[in-house]
């Protein structure tokens, strides 16, 4: 159901500086001891596989770099900094005794932390190397939109318990957004629509999507993090073509364009990547993706600082010129992880390679899985470099 019109907003504000101090505020969900891993698993989570992966990657924007004296690996949004210690744990010896980790990362420094990793709550500026934020961009807070009767898009108003109404006209840089980004329009086409194919998405400017753009997934694994797609409201998908419908819901994913642009500003030569479930233009979910995690479980939205409260990224929006967008499966097997089970043969000569190539098999399979984990977008941003990744020459803008 939407929102309610709201004449006043007296003890209300905006989905934006209700989620900043939800998950960063003295009090907030990213500050809790038991971290983001006792609510949900992330890639980060589901195998040590990624963070080699990483490190591989770290060892390619080396090569691209001619070995710098020092390389650096930032992690954006580093919880409990699992993937920094991860990647140089992974390092070959060569590249380890160069390189310096660096955990982004708002909540304290936890103990027993590598003394390698420097601590920071923004990232460090001018390093070289690479800047990886593995979903970050989504827990980037930002304002919700929702069109009323009358077809305005207007800020939608949440208390801390979660009830919502609707504010003012969006206005300003938001709106210039919305109509660039993310037009509340009906269409005659939405995704997952019966009978009405969906045509190629496009992005006004930035590289084009990947050709097989990631869905608006339900994980099939309880506590895998990733925002739902809305389900329609009494009005359905879309009013007349071309028309606002009562109903459609946006994010504004202008606090993340401006975020992301940031982060890359910081690098001064290397590689910058963020990886989110994403949706991309010509196939915006029509209701939105905003939703909360708890304890494992996919929850309603409340700002009390009780759980996540994430939504998909605009990746496409995010987008700097000369970036490429791909899935994480597409990404991962450029890197070198396969979910191809291990032949046959090896269990009769090694069962015990067997055993452990069969479990990297299955974990690989997690991490590239059609529906899953495999749908997450990629966007990589080089940075005075070539595009480093495998098959990464860049598409024209």
């Amino acid at each position: 159901m939407g929102a309610v019109r709201c004449e006043s907003a007296g003890g209300v504000r905006g989905w934006r500086p209700a989620a900043e101090e939800a998950l960063y505020g003295p009090s907030g969900f990213y500050r809790r001891p038991e971290g983001p891993a006792g609510h949900f698993r992330t890639s980060v989570h589901a195998s040590p596989l990624f963070a080699q992966a990483v490190s591989r990657l770290l060892c390619l924007v080396d090569e691209a770099l001619a070995h710098p004296a020092e390389l650096a690996f930032v992690d954006m949004g580093a919880g409990r900094g699992e993937l920094v210690t991860g990647v140089l744990k992974a390092l070959p010896a060569e590249v380890a005794s160069r390189a310096r980790g660096y955990a982004v990362e708002r909540a304290a420094r936890p103990t027993g932390v590598d003394h390698r990793i420097e601590w920071l709550p923004e990232p460090p500026p001018g390093v070289t190397g690479l800047l990886f934020a593995n979903e970050w961009l989504d827990n980037v807070p930002l304002d919700v939109a929702e069109v009323d009767a009358a077809g305005t898009a207007r800020l939608v108003l949440v208390r801390e318990d979660g009830t919502e109404s609707l504010g003012e006209p969006v206005s300003g840089a938001e709106a210039e957004w919305l109509a660039r980004w993310w037009p509340l329009t009906g269409t005659p086409a939405l995704k997952g629509t019966p009978g009405s194919p969906l045509p190629p998405p496009e992005a006004p400017d930035g590289p084009p999507p990947p050709e097989d753009p990631p869905e608006e997934v339900r994980p099939p694994a309880a506590g895998l993090q990733g925002p739902a797609q809305g389900l329609p409201g009494p009005h359905g998908p879309h009013g007349p073509h071309g028309q606002a419908a009562d109903g459609l819901r946006a994010e504004i994913g202008l606090p993340r364009d401006a975020a992301w642009a940031a982060a890359v500003a910081s690098l001064g030569r290397g590689l910058a990547v963020a990886v989110d479930y994403a949706h991309f233009a010509g196939a915006r979910p029509p209701f939105g993706t905003l939703t909360g995690f708890r304890e494992g479980r996919e929850t309603a939205p409340v700002p009390d600082g009780s759980c996540d409260i994430t939504a998909h990224v605009a990746l496409d929006a995010c987008a700097l010129p000369g970036a490429r967008l791909l899935h994480q499966r597409e990404a991962l097997g450029a890197l070198g992880v396969s979910g191809e089970r291990p032949s046959l043969a090896l269990a009769s000569t090694d069962p015990t390679a067997y055993v452990r190539a069969l479990a990297g098999a299955g974990e690989a399979a997690e991490l590239t899985a059609r529906g899953g984990l495999g749908d997450f977008g990629w966007l990589l941003q080089p940075v005075g470099i070539p595009d480093p990744l495998p098959g990464g020459e860049r598409p024209s803008t």
